[in-house]
């Protein structure tokens, strides 16, 4: 039997996602060929609950799903994720073709439930109130070869007004330190060179066990891992990142200067309103601080356009920061009301035309910087990861595409000698446009890696496996920038 997975949100999602894929396939089933398009026997909705058009997404989709399932016995829906830990028995009542709901907090018993509803007949919804087993104890199909997620905690402990993360993911619950380096240790043992640690609010780690430092002892540790080249996180909140952070980002080789920082206003008023518990002062005192000791840093931003009250002024103070701040990029959201959160029922909510005006605004303002800053980057020899399906247009440029180690992506000019993704090419940047960079010269040196030697190996055994069981080329490749544009939470 084949599975479909649709992923819907931020990080988290994705990586849960890849823990629904190992379960299935622990149980029996097997992804469906590229491009099935819900041709799938079981069609599993990951969801996210943050977007204001969160749900009409998800019911447009069963939507179109019932007329296939009407004429397909035996095939199965189910929908996990955020919007059905928030929206429960609503799903099945909406949609009541819908086999199977469960929530954030049990996506292990999804293979459980697919098969009591294929008993019993009837619709299985089972949404737990609190974790049952860490996630990272689940089976996992890696959706890359060389790039890899690893959580370190779970929930959220902040109180955001604009945020229904907390009360779906429930209170921030941490991962021992070991049981977090030995996966590392086994991925890279796999061939893993680079991996992304991950949080809903990744450097509180520790709050569990009241160490402050927990988190970058740990980025330390990582940096003691042989054959881990790469380390990344996502992502920080700006009460919680200290010094010691910016010290063992500055002082271990394997963390790449990049940081993903979520300001969502410049406004002190509106942070206020929003509970964030930090200022202007104190955001750009930090991102002083972290190109102090990184000078070539890439720094990379969340903000929110349009929070209830938001005035002029504030929204200038917002301008003003980034700036100040000179973002490398900036994610930028137009105020989304989430019923379930205290800015949905604040008073002063801001017009529609007036959100769009300013977020136009915001949008040309980052466009300029992000040319201005990548422009300083022609000239620059850098080491690049190539990654997959990062460059859409590769194939019509014959160029290849990689990651930088401040992450910013780079189309280059494939070598006549073989690269694989996961191998690494060193390269000088010939020109820059806001969101890429380009290297139009030969590539000056390429070195083969175990990564390119496990993405090889794992390519090769898939494409061996028997017709209508292909598994396609793996699509996500290294971790997207963080966070992805147009779903990300916003909520760190």
């Amino acid at each position: 039997m084949t599975y479909e997975i649709r992923t819907y949100g931020c990080q988290m999602n994705v990586h849960d996602s890849e823990r629904l894929s190992g379960l299935l396939e622990e149980a029996g089933y097997v992804r469906a060929p590229e491009g099935s398009d819900g041709d799938a026997d079981v069609v599993v909705f990951n969801t996210c609950a943050v977007r204001e058009n969160a749900d009409n997404r998800l019911y447009g989709n069963l939507g179109r799903l019932a007329p296939r399932k009407a004429s397909r016995p035996g095939m199965q829906i189910a929908v996990g994720g955020c919007l059905a830990q928030k929206d429960r028995d609503t799903i099945v009542k909406k949609a009541p073709w819908v086999d199977v709901v469960f929530g954030t907090h049990n996506i292990g018993k999804l293979p459980v439930l697919l098969e009591r509803a294929r008993v019993q007949e009837e619709a299985q919804v089972e949404i737990a109130e609190s974790l049952e087993a860490f996630p990272s104890t689940l089976p996992t199909r890696r959706e890359s070869a060389y790039a890899a997620w690893v959580s370190i905690s779970v929930g959220c402990n902040n109180t955001c007004t604009f945020c229904i993360v907390p009360a779906l993911r429930g209170k921030e619950k941490d991962r021992r330190t070991g049981d977090i380096l030995a996966e590392i240790e086994a991925l890279v043992a796999e061939g893993v060179s680079e991996i992304t640690l991950l949080g809903q609010n990744v450097n509180a780690y520790g709050s569990d066990i009241g160490d402050r430092e927990a988190f970058s002892k740990l980025l330390r540790a990582c940096g003691g891992v042989e054959g881990l080249e790469r380390v990344r996180f996502t992502s920080p909140h700006p009460r919680d990142f200290t010094d010691d952070v910016i010290a063992a980002m500055a002082e271990t080789p394997n963390v790449m200067p990049q940081l993903h920082m979520p300001l969502q206003s410049g406004s002190d008023t509106v942070l206020k309103a929003m509970r964030r518990s930090y200022r202007q002062d104190r955001y750009l005192g930090i991102i002083e601080k972290v190109r102090a000791a990184i000078p070539h840093a890439a720094v990379t931003t969340d903000i929110i356009v349009g929070f209830p009250g938001e005035t002029e002024e504030d929204f200038e103070q917002t301008l003003h920061v980034v700036r100040e701040a000179r973002f490398a990029q900036a994610f930028t959201f137009q105020y989304s009301k989430r019923p379930g959160t205290p800015a949905a029922t604040m008073e002063d909510q801001i017009p529609k035309e007036v959100v769009q005006a300013r977020y136009e605004r915001l949008v040309a303002l980052q466009e300029e910087i992000s040319w201005e800053e990548n422009k300083k980057q022609v000239g620059r020899t850098l080491e690049l990861m190539v990654a997959e399906g990062e460059g859409r247009k590769d194939g019509a440029t014959h160029r290849l595409s990689g990651r930088a180690p401040d992450n910013r992506l780079v189309h280059f000019t494939k070598p006549d000698q073989e690269v694989r993704p996961g191998d690494v090419v060193t390269v000088e940047i010939t020109y820059a446009a806001p969101h890429h960079l380009l290297a139009e010269g030969a590539v000056l040196d390429v070195r083969r890696t175990r990564a390119g030697d496990a993405w090889e190996k794992r390519n090769a055994a898939e494409a061996a496996k028997p017709a209508g069981v292909m598994l396609g080329l793996p699509k996500i490749g290294v971790p997207a920038p963080l966070p992805a544009a147009a779903s990300a939470c916003g909520c760190d």
